[in-house]
Order: C-alpha cells, then structure tokens, then sequence
C-alpha cells in the first residue's frame, strides 16, 4: 500500500482565514482536498516494476548519512589554497589580486549556509495545489531556510487566489516551522495559449519549450537572492520522498535530477510505472552521429517515436549504476547549486546545440564546466496527464 500522503492539510484548513473573498470564492475547503489518485487508503496496483518502488527498498538509492554544512567553509569565489601553498607559481599581479580579494571578503554577502530557493512556474494549477503544498510540508528540511517562489503566468482559473491565500496563511497564521524563510509571488504573462490536448504534440514543442524558457529565466532573475541551492519543483508532481533534498545535496553535484515516473493503466487493465522525465538522458555515440548530420537550426526533441534520437535515458542504466553523467534533464525536480545560475546559465529560450529549456540549461551548463548527473533508481512520481 503507497502512504504518500500523510499531510495535516485538514487540521491547516481549519486555521486558514475563512471570511475571505478568496477563500469564498474558490471553496472553504480546497485546501483540505486531496487527488482520489493519491489516496493513502487506496492499495498500490499492481505494476511491472517492484511493489515497494516508493518505499525504502534496495532498487532506490537513498543515502544513509544525512546531507551535512560544510562548517566555517571559505566563501565560495576565493581560491581554497593560501598563498604560501600554493602549487604553482603566481606572478606579483596574481598575488596581489587574492590578497585583494581576501581584503574585501568580509564585507562581501555571500550565499547563505544550506539555504534553499524552492522555484516554481505554473499555469491554471489550481487542482493541484493542495497536493504541491502537501507534499513541500513533509519534506524533511528545515524551513527557516527554505525559500519558495511561485510564478503563474496566463493563468484563468483560481491558482493566483489561492496561492495568495496560501502565502498569507503560511507567513502569518502556520505554527513558526511551518513558515517559510521567504515566499513570494510573481506574476508574468505571455500572452501564449496552446490547448491541453496539443501541449505534447511534436510540431508544437519549439514553441511551447521556448516560452517555458522564458517562465524560468524570469522566474529565478527574479527570486535568487542568497540562497545556497535551487530547487525547480514542477506544481504536478504525485509523490516524492520527504528525504529527497538531503538526499540528493549529499551528492554534492552542480546539477542532480531522479528518475521521474509515471503510472498509466495498460490495455489489460493493469497500472504500470515509467518513465515521464524523458527530458533526462545521455548522449551515445549514435545520438552523436544523428547530431552531425543536423543543419544549424534543426530542433531535437525526445519522447516520439516519429524522430529517433538513440538517446540513453535513466531507464537504460543497469542496477549498480545509481549516479550517472547526464547531457539533459527535465525541470520535474531539478536540484542546481545557486552558483550555476549566478555564473549565467539559465535555461536558453534560443537553439542551443539543438536544445532549448531545460535540456538546453544542461547542455549550457556542461559548456560552462559544470556536472549533470542523474539517479536512475531514486524515484519520484508525476500525475497522469
């Protein structure tokens, strides 16, 4: 049985403020509601992959030892080596810039210690915001440094009312650990409107992509102050570990992303899991050789089979591989150390080595130096579309 859901969202409605124009409007009780596909009480069906998939269970890397600060650590642009140890030899002007930089380290704002920047764009998600907050409250990280910023872009239903209501019941009226060290809302239209049932048609991902491209540049421009980490959560998610941010900083990497799944119900009638995230993946020697022979403005995308890309996704990867470099990844739950975006990397609204977004960000970010990896057996679970 999958218990997932284990939330106090009932006993949070019943201090929510409930004379409200927002909360009359949207229904007294949404915030209490939960997915009858997430319910607790309903058995795990039965599925393809390991009964206990979503539990602590071999087939899922999740690390023993917690994720630990590292203690009186030297801000992160200085060099870690002192003059003295140097191991190459510095030339005067060299010397006298780190002593420079040494000079005016005390007065610079630095990233504060483990603190996290939880970022996310939505669109008419009202449906499934009590799950989205659900979810962040059993997460296993402390919240006086959590951040959490929120962006709804051409949104026409009840999200921007109830994400207000959200936010002032969070900042003023939830026990102080429930209380978020920031929470913000941004609001940016784009005037871009693509029906439910064409979001995933082939010829119309360029453009879908690029403006999702853009949600995110002006989302983390705009709410990066000195956070230490990122998190990109997408607003429909079904389930993640409470560990998982713990989980994945131990790692240590620039960018980290699991395995994102997906149930769907076969022809036979039987649920089966896999995998949603297609946007995660390796390049091979094959999808190498298909890229050569692409013109300049040719646009990869993955997950048709109309268009064979010979990519290597997380479900490719044999058992006792459980962290492996990676060429693109998805925004589903993307965890980015803030120096990353800081350096310039965002996620490209423009072809870039024939990616945009987030598979664009990962090729963007590999260009700069930095490491994208993947864990193909930590798993997290997205709604069916």
């Amino acid at each position: 049985m999958l218990r997932a859901y284990h939330h106090n969202a009932a006993e949070h409605a019943q201090t929510m403020p409930q004379t409200t124009n927002h909360v009359t409007d949207i229904g007294e009780s949404w915030y209490a509601k939960t997915s009858t596909a997430f319910d607790e009480e309903s058995p795990m069906p039965d599925i393809d992959v390991d009964q206990n998939m979503f539990s602590n269970s071999e087939y899922i890397e999740v690390l023993g030892n917690e994720y630990k600060p590292k203690a009186a650590s030297m801000p992160s642009w200085l060099p870690h080596t002192k003059l003295g140890e140097a191991k190459t030899q510095l030339t005067n002007d060299s010397k006298l810039i780190l002593e420079n930089n040494r000079d005016v380290s005390q007065y610079t704002v630095e990233p504060e210690s483990d603190s996290l920047l939880i970022l996310t764009p939505i669109k008419n998600n009202a449906k499934h915001l009590a799950r989205y907050f659900a979810l962040i409250d059993k997460l296993k990280y402390p919240r006086n440094r959590t951040s959490l910023a929120i962006l709804v872009s051409d949104s026409t239903d009840k999200t921007q009312q109830m994400l207000i209501e959200s936010r002032r019941w969070y900042q003023e009226q939830a026990p102080p650990e429930l209380r978020f060290r920031r929470f913000d809302i941004y609001r940016q239209d784009f005037f871009y409107a693509l029906p439910r049932k064409q979001r995933h048609l082939r010829e119309k991902q360029k453009e879908r992509r690029t403006m999702m491209a853009r949600a995110r540049n002006y989302l983390w421009t705009r709410a990066l102050q000195n956070e230490q980490w990122v998190l990109w959560i997408d607003g429909d998610l079904e389930y993640y570990p409470p560990n998982i941010v713990r989980d994945l900083m131990a790692y240590d990497k620039d960018v980290i992303v699991p395995n994102c799944l997906v149930r769907r119900r076969s022809i036979q009638g039987r649920w089966k899991h896999t995998v949603y995230d297609r946007n995660a993946w390796q390049e091979t020697n094959q999808s190498r050789e298909v890229i050569s022979k692409l013109k300049e403005d040719d646009f990869m995308v993955e997950g048709y089979k109309s268009l064979k890309t010979h990519r290597r996704y997380l479900d490719h990867f044999p058992k006792n591989e459980t962290i492996v470099p990676l060429d693109g990844v998805g925004g589903t739950f993307t965890l980015v150390k803030s120096h990353v975006h800081r350096s310039g990397v965002g996620f490209p609204a423009w072809l870039f080595q024939h990616q945009v977004e987030t598979e664009g960000f990962a090729k963007l970010a590999k260009a700069h130096g930095y490491g994208v990896y993947g864990l193909p057996y930590y798993y997290i679970r997205h709604v069916t579309d």
